[in-house]
């Protein structure tokens, strides 16, 4: 995940951000959301087991919504493309690990929580968009010149995505079903 304590430091004066306060926060968030869940969270309750000042998390995030998204980005950055040989075996090997993300407490309290409150909050649902499904897209970029070159699809540019277009409705959908699987 790109580290917010480096995104915006242009002209920016003072301390830089601390790394390791950014993660011991994100951290922090998923163990809260796991032990309280979104209804009981806080972020003074992050702060305090992060063990930073309340500042120092809104310094970074205006909201709840806009930590919990980051601290649940921060999980599917995992996701690798791995080279199994061809585009269905790639495919699978990110579904297992999508899976394996999604079986853990903290990825499934948290996506659970900022796509429910995402259905009453168009601006968590482009913060959800652009730090979670669109840092991920790399994974479809890479797969297919992967399959490009080994012959599995023809050499065509990807036609662009007609503007102003959403994910669906049947997206979150499937993120539901898939989270109440694992």
């Amino acid at each position: 995940m790109p580290s917010r304590t480096t995104a915006g430091r242009a002209g920016r004066t003072g301390r830089p951000r601390s790394a390791a306060a950014d993660a011991a926060i994100l951290a922090a968030t998923r163990a809260a959301l796991v032990e309280l869940g979104w209804s009981k969270l806080t972020l003074g309750d992050v702060a305090t087991r992060a063990g930073v000042a309340k500042t120092t998390l809104y310094r970074r995030w205006s909201g709840k919504n806009e930590l919990v998204v980051d601290a649940v980005a921060e999980l599917f950055d995992e996701l690798q493309l791995p080279d199994r040989g061809s585009l269905a075996a790639d495919v699978e090997g990110v579904v297992l690990q999508f899976a394996a993300i999604l079986a853990r407490p903290e990825a499934r309290s948290g996506l659970m929580a900022v796509v429910s409150e995402s259905t009453r909050d168009e601006a968590l649902r482009e913060r959800i968009r652009a730090s979670i499904v669109d840092r991920q897209k790399r994974l479809v970029v890479l797969g297919r010149a992967r399959a490009q070159a080994r012959g599995e699809l023809p050499r065509r540019p990807i036609p662009p995505r007609p503007p102003g277009r959403r994910t669906s409705s049947s997206t979150w959908s499937r993120v539901r079903w898939c989270t109440a699987r694992w």
